[in-house]
This record gives structure tokens, C-alpha cells and sequence, in this order.
């Protein structure tokens, strides 16, 4: 009889690891095509070579794997021990795209800036209760909502071909000349056949296919891209099956003042979204979460955004469509997302993977671009539309001019040229400067919130923007 008690006990425990390796895999392939858009939007729009981008993209699916445990599971003073999967940020897009176009500040100055943004993270995890109050939803709506209309320009481009300009160098000087692929109608007709392709599984889908939509968008693209001879492999075959991922691999990280504040103001802005996050996967779990809880939640953001700049990839978040997720499926294990975090890992060691993701086509891109950018710009309008704007009669003002402010940098990129050289990481981010002023506006017009109204708002309002 105890043999066979034995036996059954081990038959559920195999039933058991099966689900969660399985639900696991099902909160991969929901944040997948978000957890590599970032490394593949920045190294695009610093014009890297195609196996740079395969391995951004690697980097970024390890890195992922190794701070989603740590998050999930716990180590020591790191890690809420709740189902939570991490990826990179979109709010650090903007200002690491501006950063990293500065020639003297470039990749490595990016690491180095997300390396001090780590550490400062991880110090100022237990001060977040009392920064809190700077970011209401009206702030926090105002710069998602800026994130999102920063990056469809990207999205845009991308639809097209490519830049509108490309540099060539002729006779050993450089020129700008128009690029000859740009705005082609081919791209045109394939990047809108994504999106409507994204757009009729959103309409007709069901379930888990509904919720791969824009996965399923990308894939359909690329295989129509591949019928018609315009996927280019080339490189893959010196693409080795497996590697680890090397610290440092673009070189030495170096410090720039300017790129270090930058990323600093965009960690602050993802803390205090993580701790709505986290405040709101208690609820979905019946699990109190303690202001402990939280603070151990946001040093992990901070360990995983360290490990980033030392691993060659960027800041990390927790995701909000795996939060969504655990409401759909109704499974919240933290064991679920740590068998995620385990395969992100194992992901991120197949340069060849990475290198065929690399090749997707810009317009393919694009047209899932305009659907995942305008739901960020989406979402923060969506929490712009909560606010009471009878009581508080400035805040439409505040909406107005901090907008008005962050667009600057992205409808007019010489708008700020004359500024030192030294400012350029600031001036030249739209999300910096928006943000700044909304924070700023915000505290002339409306002054703070109490601590405890804060967590309510963060709770209610947890629409992180990546």
C-alpha cells in the first residue's frame, strides 16, 4: 500500500511539473515578441550590424531568465517570491536611442549609464513609499503616453523601410542621401498586412491565439517575406548553435553624466509602475503584500537592470501582460514563472534563434510596431482618462504642456542643437524632458498625495509601459 501511495504521490508531482513547464512556456510566448523588440528597436536606430542585433537579442532572453527567477523564487534580499516575469523596459527606449546616438557616448556609454541606474535602483528601493507621491496617475499617465507617441516614429520608419536618409561615404567623405528603399509600396503593402493580420486575430482569435496576436502577426509576415526571396540569412551559418552569453562584449562600460541622469529618472518612473505591479499580482494571488514585499520586488528591478548593463542588454521591469495573464488562466504559481525564467535562459544560449529573428524584415516590424507602440501611448491615455479633471482643474494643463514639452526632441530633433554638448543626453529625450515637467507641474498645481492614496492609485491604475 505504501508503494503504491508512493507511486500515485509521484504521478501528481510529474502531472504537476508537466503544467507548470507548460504554463510556463505559455507566459514566454505572451511576452516574447515585447522582450525582444527592445534590443531590436535600439540596435536598429543605432544602426548595428545584423549579428550585434542577434546578439542583443540573446543577451536579453538570458538576462530575462536569470532576474525572472530571482524575482519569482527569491534570493535573500532580492525578489517579491511572487509570479512575476521580467522583461525590458520601453520606458528607457526613448532616452538610451538618444544617448546611444551621441558619438561620444555610443553602446558602451548605454551600459554604463544602466550599470549606475542598477545600483541606484536597488539604493533607493526602500525610499520608493516616499517618492511615490511624485508619480500620480496623472504623471505616470502623461509619460506612458508620451513613451508610446515617442517610439511611432520608430514604428513609422520602420513601416517604410528603414531611416528616410542613409550616410554613404564617397570618395572618403561621408554624404546623406535619400534612401531608395524608403516608403517603397511593397513595404508598405507588407507592413499593413501584419497589422491587419494582428488585427483579425485580436477580432476572431480565442484564448491563448488571441493573446499571441502580435507573435502570430510577426511570424506571418516573415513567412511571406521568405516566399518572396526577402529574408536575408546571410551570416547564420557562422552563427554557432549554442554560446553563453560574455559580460562586457561590446567593451568596457563608460560613464557619461548626462546618460547616467537620464536612465536614473526612467528607473524611478519604473519603480514606482513595478509597485503598482506588484500590489496588484497580490491581489490576483490573495496574497498580502507587505511594504518588505515590495521593497525586496523593486531591488530585483534594480538587480535585473545591474545584470543588464553587465550582460550587454537594458533596464527590467516586471510585464503587465503576464499579470494579465495570471487572471486568464487562473494558475498563480510562482513556480509557473520560474520555469518561464528557466526557459527564457535556455533561449537565450541559440545564436542561430536570434540571428533568423535578427532578419525579420524592418517593415515586418513596423507594422506590429504601430499596434504595440500605440497601445503604450493607449494605455497611458487610459489612465489619463481616470482623473477627476472637476476637482483638479490644472491637470488638463499639466496633460497639455508636459506633452507639448516631451514631443519637442521627436518633432523637431535640432530643436535643442545649440544646447552644450554635455546636455544632450537630456534635451535630446522627449520622455526626459515630458517627464520632468509633468512632475514638476503636477507638484505647482496639485502638490502631493499622501503615501497612502498613492499605493491605492499605483494598485488601481498598474499599466506598465513595456
Amino acid at each position: 500500500m505504501g508503494i503504491i501511495a508512493r507511486s500515485k504521490s509521484f504521478s501528481n508531482e510529474q502531472q504537476s511539473f508537466l503544467k507548470s513547464f507548460m504554463m510556463g512556456w505559455q507566459h514566454v510566448l505572451v511576452m516574447y515578441a515585447g522582450t525582444i523588440a527592445v534590443p531590436l528597436i535600439v540596435g536598429r536606430a543605432l544602426n548595428l550590424p545584423k549579428e550585434h542585433l542577434a546578439f542583443l537579442i540573446n543577451a536579453d532572453l538570458f538576462a530575462a531568465g536569470i532576474i525572472t527567477v530571482i524575482q519569482s523564487l527569491g534570493l535573500g534580499r532580492f525578489g517579491i517570491r511572487l509570479p512575476v516575469m521580467m522583461g525590458v523596459t520601453f520606458a528607457a527606449v526613448g532616452p538610451m536611442i538618444a544617448v546611444g546616438s551621441d558619438p561620444n557616448i555610443g553602446l558602451t556609454g548605454i551600459y554604463g549609464a544602466v550599470i549606475i541606474a542598477g545600483l541606484f535602483a536597488i539604493l533607493i528601493a526602500p525610499l520608493m513609499g516616499k517618492l511615490l507621491p511624485l508619480f500620480p496617475p496623472l504623471v505616470t499617465g502623461t509619460i506612458i503616453c508620451l513613451i508610446g507617441l515617442s517610439l511611432l516614429r520608430v514604428a513609422i520608419h520602420w513601416c517604410a523601410g528603414g531611416q528616410p536618409f542613409v550616410t554613404e561615404m564617397i570618395d572618403g567623405s561621408a554624404y546623406r542621401l535619400a534612401n531608395p528603399e524608403y516608403g517603397k509600396p511593397s513595404n508598405l503593402v507588407i507592413a499593413f498586412g501584419v497589422l491587419a493580420l494582428i488585427l483579425l486575430i485580436n477580432r476572431y482569435g480565442k484564448g491563448m491565439i488571441k493573446n499571441l496576436a502580435v507573435l502570430l502577426g510577426l511570424f506571418g509576415g516573415t513567412l511571406v517575406c521568405a516566399l518572396l526571396g526577402r529574408i536575408n540569412l546571410h551570416g547564420i551559418d557562422d552563427a554557432p548553435w549554442l554560446a553563453i552569453t560574455t559580460p562586457f562584449h561590446f567593451g568596457m562600460p563608460t560613464f557619461h553624466l548626462t546618460a547616467i541622469a537620464s536612465l536614473c529618472l526612467v528607473m524611478v518612473i519604473v519603480l514606482a509602475e513595478s509597485m503598482g505591479m506588484f500590489l496588484a499580482v497580490g491581489n490576483i494571488v490573495s496574497q498580502d503584500v507587505s511594504e518588505d514585499d515590495i521593497t525586496r520586488g523593486l531591488r530585483a528591478d534594480g538587480l535585473g537592470t545591474l545584470i543588464g548593463g553587465i550582460f550587454n542588454t537594458f533596464p527590467y521591469t516586471s510585464f503587465s501582460q503576464n499579470v494579465g495573464l495570471l487572471s486568464v488562466t487562473g494558475v498563480k504559481s510562482k513556480a509557473v514563472t520560474a520555469f518561464g525564467g528557466l526557459i527564457l535562459f535556455g533561449l537565450g544560449l541559440f545564436p542561430k534563434v536570434a540571428h533568423v529573428v535578427a532578419s525579420v524584415p524592418q517593415y515586418v516590424l513596423g507594422g506590429a510596431g504601430l499596434v504595440m507602440f500605440g497601445m503604450v501611448a493607449a494605455t497611458g491615455i487610459r489612465i489619463l482618462a481616470s482623473i477627476d479633471y472637476e476637482k483638479q482643474s490644472h491637470s488638463l494643463l499639466v496633460v497639455a504642456v508636459s506633452l507639448s514639452m516631451g514631443m519637442v526632441p521627436t518633432l523637431s530633433p535640432g530643436f535643442f542643437q545649440y544646447f552644450p554638448a554635455w546636455s544632450h543626453g537630456l534635451t535630446h529625450s522627449g520622455i526626459v524632458i515630458g517627464s520632468v515637467v509633468a512632475v514638476l507641474l503636477n507638484l505647482f498645481f496639485n502638490g502631493r498625495l499622501s503615501r497612502e492614496q498613492s499605493l491605492h492609485l499605483a494598485a488601481a491604475n498598474t499599466h506598465s509601459p513595456e
